[in-house]
């Protein structure tokens, strides 16, 4: 069905991986709206394909507060918050907001660019990989949770982290306060 996130469409060799991400929401206690790993600290820089060919840097986006949401195609809790992040992209963006999508998927530019369309995805996206979440001051030893999302504000500090799923009117109020 269009617009709707189908397994066995868009993951049909991920069973394991969805059954791991699935274990690992439900039994992983998910410090929402705790400080960041690295509190106040700059936002790093990268510097990352897009999804129309070009690159995105994040230096570009200074003096506008930006959403860093690392997410995949085949991760439900990530899925759940795309609507989210629509809304926001709409409401926010006269007020200097901007969303970047990074997609930490394998696949082709070209799969990932179609499933954004297919669920209107309105921000921007570009290709990631683990490496550029740890830039963000994440422990490589430590479990990661997606998605994990990174609030930086207008000086290009990171305020915020989450990892896993935060209801959407509390991440809109922090995101509000940080316009």
């Amino acid at each position: 069905m269009k617009g709707r996130y189908d397994p066995d469409r868009y993951n049909p060799a991920m069973p394991t991986v969805r059954a791991a991400v699935a274990l690992s929401a439900a039994f992983v206690a998910v410090a929402c709206g705790a400080p960041p790993s690295q509190a106040n600290a700059p936002a790093p820089a990268f510097d990352l394909p897009n999804l129309a060919g070009g690159k995105t840097s994040l230096a570009s986006y200074r003096g506008k507060v930006v959403v860093v949401d690392f997410w995949a195609t085949w991760c439900e809790p990530c899925l759940t918050e795309i609507p989210g992040y629509i809304a926001l992209q709409n409401k926010y963006d006269p007020d200097g907001l901007v969303i970047i999508g990074v997609s930490l998927d394998r696949k082709k530019p070209a799969f990932v660019k179609k499933f954004a369309e297919e669920q209107g995805m309105n921000y921007t996206l570009v290709r990631g990989s683990i490496d550029d979440l740890y830039s963000f001051g994440l422990a490589k030893d430590g479990d990661i949770i997606l998605p994990a999302t990174f609030l930086i504000n207008r000086a290009g500090r990171v305020i915020h982290e989450k990892q896993g799923l935060m209801d959407h009117a509390k991440y809109e109020a922090i995101v509000k306060q940080a316009l």
